[in-house]
C-alpha cells in the first residue's frame, strides 16, 4: 500500500511567517508547502488526499475570504483553518460559513496550531467521523446557563459586548463575565473556539 503523506500548505504573503511556519511544521515531521499569494498557490495545490491548508485572512490581490470562495467553486474540500492577526467574532463566523473549518489568530501558539492541524488530519483519515468530538461538544454546551446561551448566539451574530448588555439590559462588566464562564465551560480558550462550537451545533439556539 503507498503511504499517504500528508502536506500542510501555507498561503501567507509574510515571508517571516512562511518559513517559521515551515520549520515548525517540519520540525513535526510533516510536509510544508508554502506561497506568498493565493494566485501561486492555487497554480501549485495538487488536492492530494491529506492535507490542510493554513490561510492568511489578509493579503494583497486574492484575499483569504476570496480563495475560500475560489476553493468552493472549485469543489476542493481540503480543511482551511484561517489566520489573521486582526481577528474578531463576526471575521470568524464569516470565514466558516464560507467554508473554513477553523480560525485562529496570529501570533499562534506553536502547540495550540499543531493540534488543530492533527486535528484535521485525523478526521480526514476517519472520513469525516467527528463522533465523539461532536457529543462531547454537546455536553459542554448543555452545561451553560439560559444566560450564557443568549450571551453567546449573541457573541456569534457578532455582536460586541455593549450591543449585548444593552439588548439583555445588563452591564458590559457581566457580559465579559458570561464570556469568560462560556469558554470556561466550553472548554476552550479563544472566542474563535466558541464560534467554530456553535456554528457545529446551531440546533442548540
Amino acid at each position: 500500500m503507498v503511504k499517504c503523506e500528508p502536506i500542510i500548505y501555507i498561503v501567507d504573503d509574510d515571508e517571516a511567517i512562511r518559513d517559521s511556519l515551515s520549520l515548525l511544521l517540519e520540525s513535526e515531521g510533516l510536509k510544508a508547502r508554502a506561497y506568498a499569494g493565493a494566485r501561486k498557490f492555487l497554480d501549485g495545490f495538487e488536492a492530494p488526499s491529506l492535507a490542510c491548508i493554513l490561510l492568511d485572512m489578509r493579503m494583497p490581490g486574492m484575499n483569504g475570504m476570496e480563495l475560500l470562495r475560489e476553493l468552493s467553486a472549485r469543489r476542493i474540500e481540503t480543511p482551511v483553518i484561517m489566520m489573521t492577526a486582526y481577528g474578531d467574532v463576526p471575521m470568524a463566523v464569516h470565514a466558516m460559513q464560507e467554508g473554513a473549518v477553523d480560525f485562529i489568530e496570529k501570533p499562534a501558539d506553536s502547540q495550540i496550531l499543531l493540534k488543530r492541524i492533527r486535528r484535521c488530519l485525523n478526521q480526514q483519515k476517519a472520513s469525516g467521523d467527528r463522533t465523539g468530538e461532536y457529543i462531547a461538544e454537546a455536553e459542554c454546551l448543555a452545561r451553560l446557563s439560559d444566560r450564557e446561551r443568549e450571551v453567546m448566539e449573541l457573541l456569534v451574530q457578532g455582536n460586541m459586548n455593549k450591543q449585548i448588555a444593552a439588548k439583555l439590559d445588563i452591564s458590559p462588566r457581566t457580559v465579559e463575565v458570561h464570556r469568560a464562564r462560556i469558554k470556561q465551560k466550553l472548554d476552550v480558550k479563544t472566542l474563535p473556539d466558541v464560534v467554530r462550537i456553535a456554528l457545529s451545533h446551531e440546533h442548540f439556539f
